[in-house]
Formats: C-alpha cells, sequence, structure tokens
C-alpha cells in the first residue's frame, strides 16, 4: 500500500506539471474567462429575463446580462477544463502507455489524471465565481462556485474520454466546442426564450447552470441538481477511465516499478 500512495503521488506531480507546461490552456483562463464574462455583462442590456429553476419550482427574475453573464462564465470555464483535460491526455498517452507496459499501476495514472481535474476544476471555478463577484453580489457565492465546479468537472470528464478514444486533436477541439456551444446555448433565456424546456434536463451542463442561477437569485440550494451534476461528473470520468484503461491495455505486463524514477514526463505542451 505505501508502495501504491508512492506511484500514486508521483503521477499526480507529473499530471499537474502537465497541465502547468500548457501555457495557451493558462493564458486563456487568465484572459479570455474575464473578457468573455465582462463582455456578457457590459454588453447585453439590463432587461428582466425569467429562468425557471425547476428543482425547486420556481422562477427566477434577472437581469438579462447578469443570466447571460452566468452562462457565458459556464460556457468559457467548460471549454477551457475540456481543453486543457485533453490536451493532457492525448499528449501523455504514449507516455502513460510506457509506463503501464513496464508495470507501473494503472489505478494510479487513472486517479492522479482524475485528481489533477479535481484540483483545476476547483482553481478555475473559483477564479471565475470571484471575477463575477466583482460586478454583482449573487445570493449564494458558495453555491455559484459549486456550479462553476459542477460544470467544469462534468466537461473535463468529457476532454478526458475524448482524448481516449479519439488520435486527432482537431477532432476532439471541434466536438468539445460544439458539445458546449450547443449545451449552454440551449440554455441561455436571450437566445432560447424556451430555456425551461424539458428537454433541457438531458444536457450536460444543466445541472449546473440550474444551480449557478439559482444560487445567484435565489435563497434555497437545489440540492438534485448538486446530486444530478455530481452523476454526469462521476459517469464522465467513469467512461474516460475506462477508455484510458482499454487505451493502455497491455498483454505484457513487466515488473512492477515502484517510481518514476529515471522516467521523463512528457513533453511539454507549447
Amino acid at each position: 500500500m505505501t508502495r501504491w500512495w508512492s506511484c500514486f503521488r508521483t503521477a499526480l506531480r507529473f499530471a499537474l506539471i502537465e497541465q502547468a507546461r500548457n501555457r495557451l490552456a493558462l493564458l486563456i483562463v487568465v484572459l479570455f474567462v474575464p473578457l468573455w464574462t465582462t463582455l456578457a455583462f457590459t454588453v447585453v442590456a439590463r432587461t428582466p429575463l425569467r429562468f425557471r429553476i425547476r428543482p425547486v419550482g420556481r422562477t427566477v427574475v434577472m437581469d438579462g446580462n447578469i443570466l447571460v453573464q452566468i452562462n457565458g462564465a459556464l460556457q468559457a470555464l467548460t471549454l477551457v477544463i475540456a481543453f486543457m483535460m485533453f490536451v493532457a491526455t492525448a499528449r501523455s498517452a504514449l507516455f502513460d502507455q510506457r509506463l503501464v507496459r513496464a508495470g507501473y499501476p494503472r489505478s494510479c495514472l487513472a486517479l492522479a489524471k482524475c485528481t489533477a481535474l479535481i484540483l483545476v476544476a476547483v482553481l478555475v471555478a473559483a477564479y471565475t465565481t470571484a471575477w463575477m463577484h466583482l460586478f454583482w453580489r449573487p445570493e449564494q457565492p458558495l453555491l455559484l462556485a459549486a456550479g462553476m465546479f459542477t460544470g467544469a468537472l462534468i466537461y473535463g470528464g468529457i476532454g478526458i474520454v475524448l482524448a481516449a478514444v479519439l488520435r486527432s486533436e482537431l477532432a476532439g477541439m471541434f466536438l468539445a466546442i460544439m458539445i458546449s456551444s450547443i449545451d449552454l446555448v440551449m440554455q441561455n433565456p436571450l437566445i432560447n426564450p424556451d430555456a425551461d424546456s424539458p428537454v433541457v434536463r438531458f444536457l450536460p451542463a444543466y445541472a449546473a447552470a440550474q444551480t449557478s442561477v439559482a444560487a445567484g437569485g435565489l435563497p434555497v440550494v437545489p440540492s438534485s441538481c448538486l446530486l444530478v451534476g455530481a452523476g454526469w461528473a462521476v459517469g464522465m470520468a467513469a467512461l474516460g477511465m475506462a477508455a484510458f484503461a482499454v487505451r493502455t491495455r497491455t498483454h505484457h505486463p513487466g515488473t512492477a516499478q515502484g517510481s518514476l524514477a529515471g522516467v521523463e514526463p512528457a513533453a511539454p505542451v507549447p
């Protein structure tokens, strides 16, 4: 067990190094997320819009620029996290296969990727929520951060899934952008007046959007949304890890190695 935890810590360190080396993703987080949320708040009219919070059976009326900012923040955040996890998983594929063939525990690598996703999602969700807090005061700031975190986890899992099943980075990023755009546009009350349609309940970011809007305008906690969001996140992570296990499968395992000593991490991401 001690050796397993040592392997996990080393794998997690490499996973976090990969994320830190993705300078483009970090630049997008620092600049793109604030730009998108700022434009949504300052450019969109303040005309009040209705948004149905189905889990609590209430309708919240908020300024249009606030609702669009919440939706835009979710879209920016989901795209960034999907991009980060897709690139990290795709670029480390050969490195992971080498480690598994050398006998490195596949469970350590899989758990390290999930842990890295959680840590990155926490940081980006907190950063996004803090930036939004500069423009208006949500009823429940922590719940708003939880909604953003949920969306980040779900799309991080989607990024892992796409990287595990697709060979082309261009195809993976195109699908991530299309999935996120369709998902969040359908739930934008400014674009889709029927944004509270029952159909949207089957979209990945439904729980995240419902939780985030409820946090902005209501003093209640839609606990069922948090459970649904957690289910989506766990489901996407499990699917991604299953695809990862298939992709790194080997029929000729070597002798187990206790650490990653002497093995260099994947090439830096430009």
